[in-house]
């Protein structure tokens, strides 16, 4: 059964909420892609709610002519919360003309690597021993990931946008 939720874009009232979500979910509101680090609580983003209660929620950030998901967390699982999330980020992305959504998860990340393939995500990059690099900038990522995973390597996925058909003057 489907719960019914709106998505509604993330508001500076939403800072205290968000940063507890990304510690719970995250270890911190710091995360770490490609090396550099992203305070994702301030972030743009947008989050799901059922009954005024947050349920869901994606960061991104837009640069030149792309544009990264951050964060992405479903707190119920296959209710198509995390595929709305995901829509509602493509529509700010195209608009300031973005063509290509991406994003990086981690070697033990099997959802993730299954959920975002399933939604016409491809791998474009692994990035062996990214981890390593990536626990100076955060120390408190574990060695050991999901499933007992060691955790390792980054990987790229990505998803290219429609553009918007401009007017002809």
């Amino acid at each position: 059964m489907s719960a019914e939720f709106e998505i509604r874009k993330l508001n500076s009232q939403d800072q205290c909420w968000v940063a507890r979500l990304l510690t719970e979910q995250w270890g911190s509101a710091e995360i770490v892609t490609r090396g550099s680090i992203h305070l994702a609580d301030r972030l743009p983003g947008f989050a799901a709610f059922l009954k005024s209660q947050p349920i869901g929620l994606i960061t991104y950030r837009i640069t030149e002519s792309q544009c990264e998901i951050i964060t992405l967390n479903s707190l119920l699982p296959s209710q198509g919360i995390g595929s709305a999330l995901i829509s509602a980020v493509r529509e700010p992305a195209i608009s300031a003309g973005c063509r290509r959504l991406w994003l990086i998860t981690t070697n033990d990340n099997l959802l993730a690597l299954r959920f975002f393939q399933k939604r016409g995500f491809c791998i474009s990059a692994v990035y062996p021993d990214a981890i390593q690099h990536s626990r100076r900038l955060k120390p408190e990522i574990p060695l050991i990931g999901r499933e007992g995973i060691f955790l390792r390597d980054e990987l790229e996925l990505e998803s290219f946008l429609a553009m918007k058909p401009t007017s002809i003057q």
